[in-house]
């Protein structure tokens, strides 16, 4: 590798500032420092943002206690697959406090399923064609992408909207492709795709804080979805 496409440590982290920290266009590589100055920099357009992700622990609150017991559907490829299972996980299990299980479904996870789509229809339809099959009018899928551009995360978005999913996106950079076609949009300012993918992972954990806080607050919601279990 060019040394000089390595930028130098600097004598502290607190002597970086975002303008300090390089682009992936000039080096291609960041060091220990540049990667923390690149995170506490992307940090700062998520905590702008904020009431999104708390407005999306709402609504999924809404939608999975809701009569109707809906879905969350949730996908994205390779870091954001992981991601993606990572937050269904999460409702299906638990975050912090105990609660009921909710119905999540990672579409990254179903092998057999991305399996044979991508063996009998073009790449585009790997996460379209699940969520036509197991989404319903009301349910809510979560789209991460870092660049935004994913095609099969645009056109699962798409299909999504045509079915009444309602569409919230975890991008990189706006304006991109899936931001635009998305309901609602968090995007991470960052060129940096390992930023970006921490910075996803710490609004993930922020909303399912939210749904917690949501679901927690109403006692009867905890009751009744306790009893959609049970019955």
């Amino acid at each position: 590798m060019n040394p000089s496409a390595v930028s130098r440590a600097p004598h502290s982290f607190f002597e970086s500032t975002a303008g300090d920290v390089p682009s992936p266009d000039s080096c291609t590589h960041l060091t220990g420092a540049d990667h923390i100055a690149s995170l506490s920099a992307a940090l700062r357009s998520l905590d702008g943002q904020l009431d999104v992700v708390d407005r999306w622990g709402r609504l999924l609150a809404d939608v999975l206690c809701g009569q109707d017991r809906g879905r969350l559907l949730a996908a994205g490829n390779g870091g954001s697959a992981a991601q993606a299972q990572h937050l269904t996980a999460e409702m299906v299990g638990r975050y912090r406090a105990d609660r009921p299980p909710f119905s999540a479904i990672c579409l990254t996870a179903e092998t057999s399923s991305l399996t044979a789509i991508a063996n009998d229809y073009p790449a585009d339809e790997l996460f379209a064609r699940q969520v036509e099959a197991h989404g319903r009018a009301g349910d809510v899928l979560v789209l991460l992408s870092t660049s935004g551009r994913s095609p099969n995360a645009v056109t699962a978005a798409r299909r999504a909207k045509e079915c009444g999913l309602t569409v919230l996106a975890m991008t990189g950079p706006a304006p991109n492709p899936l931001e635009a076609v998305a309901d609602e949009s968090v995007c991470i300012d960052s060129p940096w795709t390992a930023t970006v993918q921490e910075c996803h992972l710490v609004a993930l954990h922020l909303l399912c804080a939210a749904f917690d806080a949501a679901v927690l607050a109403e006692p009867a919601r905890v009751a009744a979805s306790r009893m959609g279990v049970a019955g």
